[in-house]
């Protein structure tokens, strides 16, 4: 198989050619290993090449729905024995997983052939994939640009090419910034839809969940089909679908109604692209026989925000201090940002994180009320297109700031000052509009029906209810074929001539 014949099919097609015996699942590995050698080197995407496991595993030839597929796994959180996750931190860069993720077998099971591991940044804690460990990932369609995060290796790595899907997971929208940033399908599963141990029950309170993300629709399915149901170290089990997640795709939705909303939810500025981007869905909508109406759940954004932030801070706090008690490494080990979202953790109360915590209810039900009269929410996945590399760096006199601190022990001047709390919120202030499904647990996904002007891909977000997952790949299916986006190629990447095109559409 050549390169160009195999960018033309998604997961399920090369499933399809594997199993009438068009191809080996060892040819498709050396095409994607041709094609990471071809891009990686400009991408960053991949960290950790898996290229001999990968071939024994082909060598195999793995049965299974998607048996013989070449795949990816995100360095956060989705051990593979003997391999070591390094979150995108350098205390934990050569310490080897003992086993592998349930969610990981779970992929062999289905016979995926997993080639390497993906960059993130330092623990998912950002929307950029930057981490000073690895240096950063650029977006496949203009590589001056961050392809988002924390997702971001896997998702340069499936806009360019290399594989038709990889491992993801989603804290704060770590599927669905990235997917929106590169033109790809992302769909985060609802609150325990998909396992996270056996060493994780349910990480920050069920706000963090894994998935994946792809070019197609049929994809995502595929793989949530594969990947859902609870384990013996899942906190609860939720009922499973009413049919398997692949019959969703190309089953009418029915005539929905979906409530729009182009406003940051911390009432910041929102791009105009962005606000294009879902006044031109809310358009589709309606021409496809859906009732769309300006409206938006009444939650209050910034208290949102802050009930969010400080489980995440926790969390980080949680995060360091037990990497140092495992490895016995030290602060210079982990970035001064990591410190100081450890440190702002630590500055608060167990009190203070239960009161946070029971607040998310009040936020679910103002959610939940929503969608007792709109089916779903659409609005801008991202509050604009994606930006250029280092452009959410901290400002210089902050790293100065945060190393001087570190240094002398002295962190919890921070609570004080407020200095990293406010740069976190201007941070945020770029991607406002993901929290909400993870701190709600309710499933979303981005869809990418947008490119600015200057070409770079700009999805839209829909959140459903609890269990809403079948809707939102039923609608994202008829979106799909309305305005297919399978065929559009990156533009800051080679690719064969018989499957690119100048402007990025389809050919």
């Amino acid at each position: 198989m050549r390169v160009d014949e195999y960018l033309r099919h998604d997961a399920v097609g090369l499933a399809e050619l594997v199993r009438a015996g068009e191809v080996t699942s060892t040819e498709l590995l050396d095409v994607a290993i041709e094609r990471a050698e071809q891009v990686n080197p400009a991408l960053n995407a991949i960290i950790l090449p898996m290229y001999e496991e990968a071939r024994r595993l082909a060598a195999t030839a793995p049965e299974g729905p998607l048996g013989g597929v070449p795949f990816l796994l995100k360095d956060l959180f989705q051990d593979y024995a003997g391999y070591p996750t390094s979150c995108g931190n350098r205390a934990l860069r050569h310490v080897p997983a003992s086993g592998h993720a349930e969610v990981v077998h779970r992929w062999l099971k289905a016979g995926l052939v997993p080639l390497g591991k993906t960059n993130v940044p330092e623990f998912g804690a950002k929307a950029v994939t930057e981490p000073l460990e690895f240096g950063p990932t650029r977006n496949p369609w203009n590589t001056g640009h961050t392809p988002g995060g924390s997702s971001g290796g896997s998702a340069a790595a499936v806009a360019a090419g290399i594989t038709p899907a990889a491992g993801a997971n989603d804290g704060g929208g770590s599927i669905r910034i990235p997917a929106a940033a590169c033109g790809l399908f992302g769909l985060k599963p609802g609150r325990g839809r998909v396992p996270f141990g056996p060493l994780r029950g349910e990480p920050m309170n069920g706000a963090s969940v894994n998935g994946v993300l792809t070019r197609t629709v049929r994809d995502s399915a595929a793989l949530l089909d594969v990947m859902a149901g609870s384990e013996p170290t899942s906190p609860y089990p939720i009922a499973p679908p009413e049919r398997p997640y692949a019959q969703e795709v190309g089953h009418p939705p029915g005539r929905l109604r979906i409530g729009f909303s182009q406003r940051s939810p911390l009432g910041t500025r929102v791009h105009p692209e962005a606000v294009r981007a879902v006044r031109e869905a809310a358009a589709l909508l309606e021409e496809l026989g859906h009732e769309v109406v300006e409206a938006e759940p009444a939650i209050d954004g910034r208290s949102l925000t802050e009930d969010f932030l400080t489980m995440w801070y926790g969390s980080m706090a949680a995060l360091v201090d037990g990497i140092k008690a495992d490895t016995g490494c030290a602060d210079d080990d982990f970035e001064p940002d990591t410190l100081m979202l450890a440190a702002m953790g630590r500055a608060r109360s167990s009190a203070d994180y239960v009161r946070g915590h029971d607040r998310w209810n009040q936020h679910i039900l103002a959610l939940a009320d929503f969608h007792s009269r709109y089916d779903l929410l659409l609005t801008p996945t991202i509050a604009g297109p994606p930006v250029t590399i280092g452009r959410l760096d901290p400002p210089t006199w902050l790293r100065t700031a945060e190393r001087l601190l570190v240094r002398t022990r002295t962190e919890r001047i921070v609570t004080a000052t407020d200095m990293v709390a406010t740069e976190v919120m201007n941070n945020l202030t770029a991607t406002p509009f993901t929290m909400t499904a993870n701190l709600t647990g309710t499933p979303a996904m981005s869809v990418p029906l947008h490119w600015t002007d200057s070409g770079l891909p700009l999805g839209v977000q829909f959140i459903a209810a609890a269990a809403g997952e079948g809707l939102l790949l039923r609608l994202a299916a008829q979106l799909e074929q309305a305005r297919p986006w399978e065929r559009r190629r990156p533009t800051g990447v080679p690719f064969p001539t018989s499957v690119s095109s100048r402007d990025g559409a389809a050919s």
